[in-house]
């Protein structure tokens, strides 16, 4: 197995972690907050759809389809505020989202070269992800940070912890 082949398994099985928590969440449950400041599932997935085609966009520019300008907009600072359903896509909306940016970056992925890994990343990211292979170890890192928060959620809802 090669380091391209592990990074992109491990981005796969992080794709269907995700969708696994939230199969069962309805569009209402999408918008649970555990607490009035933590920010709720429909925020987060999007908020990942546009952290990861930013950070692979701007090593690789076209690699992962943007989101519409009008989905985009709606995962922001600002909009992590916001309750109201209509200020959002649905889930259904959302995970097509997710599963494109995450198949365009496993795509783009197995395009590498092991010396690719080596190769540095945008001034921007160097503090956290200094080369192309940290930046892709981090999409699935930063993911299961976001589905300790869902596991969270989940409990408030009282569902079953997975995993």
């Amino acid at each position: 197995m090669t380091t391209i082949d592990l990074l992109t398994s491990v981005l796969a099985a992080n794709l269907e972690m995700l969708k696994g928590h939230i199969a069962d969440f309805t569009d209402a449950e999408m918008l649970v907050r555990p607490v009035p400041t933590a920010n709720h599932t429909a925020w987060q997935l999007g908020h990942l759809v546009g952290a990861e085609t930013g950070m692979i966009n701007a090593v690789a520019p076209g690699a992962v389809p943007m989101p519409s300008p009008e989905f985009t907009a709606r995962f922001t600072k600002e909009t992590s505020k916001i309750d109201d359903a209509k200020a959002f896509p649905s889930k259904a909306e959302i995970l097509d989202a997710l599963s494109k940016c995450r198949t365009a970056t496993i795509a783009w992925a197995k395009t590498l070269s092991e010396a690719d890994l080596e190769k540095p990343t945008t001034e921007r990211m160097k503090t956290f992800a200094p080369t192309i292979g940290h930046m892709l170890a981090m999409m699935p890192t930063h993911a299961a940070m976001h589905l300790g928060q869902i596991q969270v959620i989940r409990r408030k809802l009282g569902r079953p912890v997975m995993f």
